[in-house]
Formats: structure tokens, C-alpha cells, sequence
């Protein structure tokens, strides 16, 4: 199964340029594999393989990386030249000085701009020109994808220690807790991503037949499937595991299996802007949504598959989640 899910506001917000230029978002939904009716409920959430797809029928329905947000069309196949140069950078800090000079050579520029000179490393999102992004999908799309590539590129996560955004805190804001793991500030004066210098001399250890790999699937992936392998959030959603129908490890014992005390785990989830609790309860969520999608199995199974031994108290945390049954839940993701 996927591993995580996505918010129905990424969905509509990727869609948002296309049904602004006329498009059909509906077919462009239906090459996703994602029911139009599941996006009457206000929680909804799609799975990673369907959401990647989306991106990747937007890019190619539009014939451009921008979706019809950005100064200008960004013809397909520009990410994948930007990483055709890239790969043979030798550190981070290369790649990232790399990447800002190619961006640089289309009018208006769209990129993000390495800031060494402070005590913290900074990508600073530089964007010229109007842009018609009212949801922030184009601004979040271009911290994620540019900060994911050049964890992807190293091998290795690059530990955020701030989120920076120079507009106000947006409703969907909590979903910022789980996309950067890190402190977040709204209302700045730059829009960026602040984090130790040290990882700007980590090695490039990716050649360019995995690139060719890589490039299957990307940007796409970088948006859907983050690499939380490093962080202690992703470390604790692999000890758990998916077999809720037995009792799960407690938080004593996740934080020996880390190789440390439990007071340090706890801060370190703070750090993150998550909680031991919260892993489990979306764990749950996101086992729950996936195994609805399964019309042979029932719901009382699916109840105790992830960890209810009550249907009812099962009800109610999904009704929680998702603000509807689980009944409900199925007949959208049905259409």
C-alpha cells in the first residue's frame, strides 16, 4: 500500500491552473484513478500512486511544469535538463549554486536562490513576474520539490531547522506540520527553507543511470512520496509497522529500538510538529482509507484490521478524520 495519503486540498489546488485555462479536470482526475466524488468530502484524502499520477496528467494535459500558476509556461522537460546538470555537481552547496544558474536563464525567473553568508544555509524562493497561485500550490511545490531533489541527490535528509513563508498562514496550514517537520513562520519577509551548513559539503552520491530512473516518475514522486526514511517520525512509522490488530509497541520501547531516552524522542517529535499519538492516528487514517478502497472487505474487518476491537469507536475516529462514516468514505472513493 501507499504509504501516506494526500489531502484533497492538494488535489483541488494542482487542479486549480487547469480549470482556470479551461481544461477537463475531470479527465484529468479519471487518468489519476481519483472518484470527482470523493472530493465532495471535505477531508478527503487521495492515496501517493494516485496523486502522483495527477501531477503527472496536469504536466502533460497542459504541457506545462507550472500547471498555469506561474510568470510563464515552463515547458515539460525542464526539471529533467535541470538534473541532467546537476548530477555531476560534487556537494550539495554545487548542485543548489547550479540549478539557481540555469533557472536564471528564462524570463521571469522561478527558482530558489542559495543564501550561505548567515550563520544557517538558505534557499530563498525568488519569484518574478504575476503569478495566478491563490491556493500557494506553486510557491509549496517549488520549497518541496527543491529541497526533496537535493536530499534525493546526497542520499541523506536535509534536516530543516525553519520554514519561512512570506504570506499569512492558510487554512490548510496544519498539513505544513507533516511536509517540513520543522518550525514554521508565516508572514516573513522571504518565503525559505533554513538549514545547517554542513549538509551544503555532503557528497552527490547519485550517478546518472539512477537519474534516469529517478526521472520516470519525478517531480511527481518529490510532491507525493517524501523521504522520511531519517527523520524520527518516518523511523517510528516503520517500528510500527501496519499490523494493527495487535498492540503496538509502546513509546518506551520505540525509543530504545532508536537508541535513545525517551525525553529526547519526545522533544525530537516536537521538533518535527508531531507527537508519538499523532503517528498512530494517522497511521491508522491512512491504513483505514486505503483498506475502504477494498469493496470485498467489510467494514467491521477494516475495524479491526487497524486496531479497533469496537466498529463503533471505529465510526467515530474515522468520522473524526474524514468528518463522514466509513460507509460514506467508500461510496465517494466508489463514485
Amino acid at each position: 500500500m501507499s504509504e501516506l495519503t494526500v489531502s484533497r486540498h492538494f488535489v483541488q489546488a494542482a487542479l486549480s491552473g487547469a480549470e482556470r485555462a479551461g481544461f477537463d479536470t475531470g479527465d484529468m482526475l479519471r487518468q489519476a484513478g481519483i472518484s470527482p466524488d470523493l472530493l465532495r468530502i471535505e477531508k478527503a484524502r487521495v492515496n501517493s500512486t494516485q496523486y502522483s499520477r495527477l501531477m503527472q496528467a496536469i504536466w502533460a494535459g497542459m504541457q506545462d511544469e507550472f500547471m498555469g500558476m506561474g510568470p510563464r509556461r515552463c515547458w515539460p522537460g525542464t526539471f529533467a535538463t535541470m538534473c541532467a546538470l546537476v548530477i555531476d555537481c560534487a556537494t550539495l552547496e554545487a548542485v543548489y549554486e547550479r540549478a539557481y544558474q540555469f533557472s536564471r536563464l528564462f524570463e521571469p525567473t522561478v527558482c530558489m536562490g542559495l543564501d550561505s553568508s548567515g550563520k544557517q544555509a538558505r534557499l530563498v524562493t525568488l519569484i518574478e513576474g504575476d503569478i495566478h497561485d491563490p491556493m500557494y500550490f506553486l510557491r509549496e511545490s517549488i520549497l518541496v520539490i527543491w529541497h526533496r531533489l537535493g536530499c534525493w541527490l546526497i542520499g541523506q535528509p536535509v534536516e530543516l531547522e525553519k520554514a519561512s513563508f512570506n504570506y499569512p498562514r492558510p487554512e490548510h496550514g496544519d498539513e505544513y506540520r507533516h511536509i517540513f517537520h520543522c518550525p514554521l513562520t508565516f508572514e516573513a519577509e522571504e518565503t525559505s527553507l533554513s538549514f545547517d551548513k554542513r549538509f551544503l559539503s555532503a557528497p552527490v552520491i547519485r550517478d546518472k543511470a539512477e537519474m534516469v530512473q529517478f526521472l520516470k516518475t519525478s517531480p511527481a514522486d518529490l510532491l507525493s512520496r517524501p523521504d522520511e526514511s531519517n527523520t524520527y517520525t518516518g523511523r517510528i512509522r516503520t517500528l510500527i509497522g501496519r499490523d494493527f490488530s495487535k498492540p503496538l509497541p509502546d513509546f518506551e520501547w520505540i525509543a530504545a529500538e532508536l537508541h535513545t531516552s525517551p525525553q529526547t524522542l519526545r522533544r525530537r517529535l516536537k521538533q518535527e510538529n508531531t507527537s508519538f499519538q499523532e503517528i498512530k492516528d494517522l497511521l491508522r487514517r491512512d491504513l483505514a482509507i486505503y483498506l475502504l478502497s477494498r469493496q470485498d472487505l467489510p467494514i467491521n474487518d477494516i475495524a479491526h484490521r487497524v486496531g479497533f476491537t469496537e466498529p463503533s469507536t471505529f465510526h467515530r475516529a474515522f468520522k473524526k478524520w474524514t468528518g463522514v462514516t466509513p460507509g460514506a468514505y467508500r461510496d465517494g472513493d466508489r463514485g
